[in-house]
C-alpha cells in the first residue's frame, strides 16, 4: 500500500449530516434514560451548572458529585465564593485532581461579581473571557444553562458522531475546527432542542456508547450507525495520547497538596519533604506549584494555601 493510501485509511473522515436525524431518537432516549444529576435539575443555576462543568474536566461524575454539593452548600452563588480566599477554594477542592481549576473558579467568581453582578453573561465572547472558561465549557453554558442552540464537543460527542456519523471505532486525535462542525451538522436548528440534544448525544456516549464495551444492543440509533452498518471494523486511525499518573509530577503534586490541604497552618518544608523521596523531582513538583500560584511561600520560610493569614503570618502577594 502506497503512502498516500496508508493517510487516506488512517485520517478521519470529514463527518457529513446524519440521514435520518439523530437529535429524534436520542432525545426521546434521553427522557427516559436520562441520570438525575444535580446540575441538570430545573433549580440549578447557571453558576451551579458552571461548578460542575468545571469539575467534570477529566474527572468521573461519581467522583464529582460529593465535592459539587459540598461546593455549592458553602458556595451557592459567584458572589459567596468571591469573598473567601483562594486558598479555601483549592482546600474544598480536595481529591479531585487538577486543583488549578479551583484557583480558576474562584478567580471567575471575581469577575462575575465584579463585573457582572455576580451573574454569568450569555453570550460567548463574554463567557470566553472569564478566567478558566474555554471554548467547551462557554457552549455547555450556553447550552445547559440557558437552553441556547450551541454546538457542545466533548469525548464522549466525538467518539458517537464517529461511529454512528463517521462509521469509524473511535474519534481519533481531537482537532477543534472539525469537531464543531461535525457537531453542528447534526445539531437541531431550535434552541430547546438542540441543548436537549447535546445533552443527549453526551449521555449516550457516557452510557452506552461507551470507548472499550458499546452496547449497540440498547442503543437507540443502531439501526442508523455507520461503524455497526459496516460491521464494527476495528480503529486503525491515530489514538489520542493516554496520560500517565504513577511516578509523575503530577501525583507529586497531589502529594504536596494533600498536605497543605490537610493542614490548618502553614507547614514546613520538612513537612513537604516526606511525601516524596526524590529530592529533584520533589523539588521541581513544589516549585512548579508555587509557579502555578496553588502555594505561597511565606517570609518565614514555610508554606501555605493562597490567601492563608493568621495572627502574625501574612500570606506573600
Amino acid at each position: 500500500m502506497s503512502t498516500a493510501s496508508r493517510r487516506a485509511v488512517q485520517s478521519p473522515p470529514r463527518i457529513k449530516p446524519a440521514d435520518p436525524p439523530l437529535a429524534p431518537a436520542l432525545i426521546a432516549w434521553f427522557a427516559d434514560n436520562a441520570r438525575d444529576l444535580p446540575w441538570r435539575r430545573a433549580g440549578a443555576s447557571p453558576w451551579a451548572v458552571l461548578v460542575s462543568e468545571v469539575m467534570l474536566q477529566q474527572t468521573p461524575v461519581k467522583r464529582v458529585l460529593p465535592a459539587y454539593e459540598a461546593w455549592l452548600d458553602r458556595w451557592p452563588t459567584a458572589a459567596a465564593l468571591a469573598l473567601d480566599a483562594p486558598g479555601e477554594a483549592v482546600r474544598m477542592w480536595g481529591k479531585l485532581g487538577y486543583p488549578g481549576r479551583a484557583l480558576r473558579l474562584h478567580a471567575c467568581a471575581v469577575v462575575l461579581t465584579e463585573r457582572h453582578g455576580g451573574e454569568l453573561p450569555r453570550d460567548l465572547p463574554a463567557l470566553l473571557a472569564l478566567p478558566g472558561v474555554g471554548d467547551y465549557t462557554a457552549r455547555a453554558i450556553q447550552a445547559f444553562a440557558y437552553g441556547t442552540r450551541a454546538a457542545v464537543v466533548d469525548t464522549n460527542v466525538r467518539r458517537v458522531l464517529a461511529r454512528a456519523v463517521g462509521g469509524q471505532g473511535q474519534a481519533g486525535p481531537p482537532a477543534a475546527a472539525r469537531d464543531l462542525a461535525s457537531m453542528e451538522a447534526v445539531l437541531p436548528a431550535e434552541h430547546a432542542a438542540a441543548a436537549r440534544f447535546c445533552a443527549a448525544i453526551m449521555e449516550l456516549g457516557a452510557l452506552v456508547c461507551t470507548a472499550t464495551a458499546p452496547s449497540c444492543s440498547a442503543c437507540p440509533i443502531s439501526d442508523h450507525c455507520a461503524w455497526r452498518l459496516a460491521g464494527s471494523p476495528r480503529y486503525t486511525g491515530p489514538l489520542a495520547r493516554a496520560q500517565a499518573f504513577a511516578g509523575t509530577d503530577r501525583q507529586v503534586r497531589g502529594l504536596l497538596m494533600d498536605v497543605l490541604r490537610g493542614a490548618e497552618h502553614p507547614v514546613a518544608q520538612a513537612a513537604l519533604d516526606v511525601v516524596w523521596p526524590e529530592t529533584i523531582q520533589r523539588q521541581r513538583a513544589q516549585d512548579s506549584l508555587i509557579a502555578d500560584g496553588l502555594i505561597d511561600p511565606l517570609p518565614d520560610g514555610r508554606f501555605a494555601l493562597p490567601g492563608f493569614t493568621a495572627p502574625g503570618v501574612a500570606a506573600s502577594s
